[in-house]
């Protein structure tokens, strides 16, 4: 398994491009299909084959109704439930399908001027949206949840005609969602959607590509369209930094000090500090001045990704200063090993030194599907897994 995903919006971005680079990349179109199933959404089948843009080949992903949609307007509330209510989803897959949806609600709410409850997804609402969405959070976790890294998308331009009748591209809410990232205002037509802006907005962060990158996988999304002055294309490149291949490495250490924040916020703002890139990240109780209980939040970070997540911190907590201070650490090398046991696949991580073996940690989330497609406690399943892997203490 990868450690980070690397995304280049050729020919923009749209949620079944990102299913389609990931398909491209490896990933189980049924293990998709799966997870997709619990989704009280019938009615809907995948279509996947291989297509070319300019010469260059890569896979094409649709989503095919099997009768026109009569209720495609859904608000914030309903697709939560849908969400919530899927058992096939593992918790970070609705983290992460939520957290996208609930980007895009709040961009609908400001170029709306309504609030966030009065809003009704229009196009983002209908099934073949919703199964791009959280299609697009299971995909990541089958990938290992890598850390994502996505490059400015081109936005394009013209007029679409939409549910509110004529729009500018990009549409306003393509716009808001990606207020204060790196773009490109250029290319015809529209290149990246608002549910391509929102997986964008919420899945990666936006930027150059990684330093001291080793690809190990590259994948193309292809789109629809099949525009002149470019090619409509996705490229997904899977890979590690270097520095993952262990030994010392420097890093930040950020932290700040709460004594108003429920836990559930801290709960949320720690998901979303791993899921944007950290590390590690933890909370630990203190007491604080004229003793009043507390905790101190800290995240574990790249110098790269030091502002991001500094800015996370502020939008998501109480905080009003956010200290930073160097450390370094000793790592191990990291890799990922998939064993069959008898009741399925597991991916396991390693943790190595010189080849050899010194831990290994079953993945929890798959574990716990296989535990739950088999119906066996889910120890059974993390034991297998373990007795699975060679005896040899060496990496094969």
């Amino acid at each position: 398994m990868p450690h980070v995903l690397y995304l280049e919006p050729i020919g923009g971005i749209a949620g079944d491009m990102f299913l389609a680079a990931a398909l491209d990349l490896g990933v189980s179109l049924d293990a998709l299909a799966h997870h997709l199933s619990g989704l009280a959404v019938p009615g809907w089948r995948f279509e996947r084959s291989r297509a070319s843009r300019h010469a260059i080949s890569g896979t094409h992903l649709e989503v095919v109704l099997d009768r026109a949609e009569a209720h495609p307007h859904r608000g914030l509330r309903e697709i939560r439930a849908l969400i919530e209510g899927a058992a096939t989803l593992t918790p970070a897959m609705r983290e992460k399908a939520l957290a996208v949806f609930e980007a895009i609600g709040h961009a609908e709410a400001r170029v709306h001027g309504v609030p966030l409850e009065a809003i009704h997804f229009h196009e983002v609402g209908a099934v073949d949206s919703i199964v791009d969405v959280v299609g697009a959070a299971v995909v990541l976790e089958l990938l290992g949840a890598p850390e994502v890294i996505c490059a400015p998308p081109p936005l394009g331009s013209g007029f679409i005609r939409a549910a509110h009748g004529q729009m500018p591209i990009p549409v306003p809410a393509t716009l808001e969602l990606l207020r204060e990232l790196p773009v490109r205002f250029e290319g015809v037509g529209e290149l990246t959607t608002p549910t391509g802006a929102a997986l964008v907005k919420v899945l990666t962060r936006v930027g150059g590509p990684p330093a001291d990158f080793r690809i190990e996988r590259i994948g193309y999304g292809v789109g629809t369209r099949d525009p002149r002055d470019r090619p409509n294309l996705l490229r997904a490149s899977l890979g590690r930094r270097e520095e993952e291949a262990g030994g010392e490495e420097a890093l930040l250490v950020l932290e700040t000090n709460l004594d108003d924040a429920p836990p559930q916020l801290l709960g949320h703002l720690v998901e979303r500090l791993l899921a944007r890139g950290a590390l590690d990240a933890w909370v630990a109780p203190v007491v604080m001045k004229k003793g009043r209980p507390g905790h101190v939040l800290s995240a574990l970070v790249r110098a790269a990704d030091r502002t991001a997540l500094t800015g996370l911190i502020f939008a998501e907590s109480t905080s009003l200063g956010v200290r930073s201070h160097p450390v370094s650490r000793d790592a191990l090398e990291r890799a990922f090993r998939e064993v069959q046991t008898p009741f399925g696949p597991v991916p396991v991580k390693l943790g190595l030194r010189g080849g050899e073996v010194i831990n290994a940690w079953p993945e929890y989330d798959a574990c716990r599907a296989v535990a739950e497609r088999a119906g066996v406690p889910l120890k059974v399943i993390w034991s297998a897994a373990l007795a699975a892997l060679p005896a040899s203490g060496k990496d094969r």
